[in-house]
């Protein structure tokens, strides 16, 4: 069980750094979305490769993104039963829910999505929009994005079993981590150090 202890570690290292940089592209996303509106209004000028860019960064933001708020615990929860629970019983729940639908809906997803990407990678599709972007790479990012959910549902069910066998902490503990905001907000003030 330590050398999965070990495994879930790396994957949390994993998707705590891709985590960081999905940060970032909200603020990219904002930034674009801001630039965009200000072109449109001021000189009459817009493109709909600027408004795809947008759509695009923002499902790298959700995709990218779940195993990170998986990680930190901060996935929507409906705690009628849970919260009644014991700590145990509620690893116990977390298990049953990684097991039975968390991982079978990731994998699923995950594996009916690559064909549509290597379809749309193979014929090069471009938007229908005028001026639109290649889809490819969006297409990519499913795939991707549930892959690093698998691989996180996998640490989360490693970290709920050692737990119960008085391996690890419980996982489900709320640390005093900073809010996704606060570490923007720290990360531009630590650039803004820099330059």
């Amino acid at each position: 069980m330590n050398g999965l202890l070990k495994l879930s570690r790396l994957i949390d290292g994993l998707t705590e750094r891709v985590g960081k940089l999905v940060i970032w592209l909200v603020l990219l996303v904002t930034l674009i979305s801001a630039g965009n509106a200000i072109m449109r209004y001021t000189i009459n000028y817009s493109s709909n490769a600027f408004i795809e860019i947008q759509w695009y960064l923002f499902s790298a933001i959700f995709l990218f993104g779940a195993g990170y708020t998986l990680l930190r615990n901060e996935h929507v929860r409906i705690d009628l039963i849970a919260g009644r629970l014991s700590k145990r019983g509620q690893a116990m729940i977390d298990i049953f829910g990684i097991v039975f639908f968390l991982l079978p809906m990731a994998i699923a997803v995950m594996y009916l999505s690559c064909p549509i990407f290597l379809l749309a990678y193979q014929n090069n599709e471009q938007s229908s929009n005028a001026g639109g972007l290649v889809v490819w790479p969006v297409r990519l990012l499913v795939p991707v994005g549930f892959f690093l959910l698998v691989l996180q549902g996998i640490s989360e069910l490693i970290k709920r079993i050692g737990f119960l066998q008085g391996l690890c902490p419980d996982p489900t503990a709320r640390s005093q981590q900073a809010t996704p905001e606060e570490e923007l907000a720290l990360a531009i003030k630590a650039r803004q150090g820099e330059l």
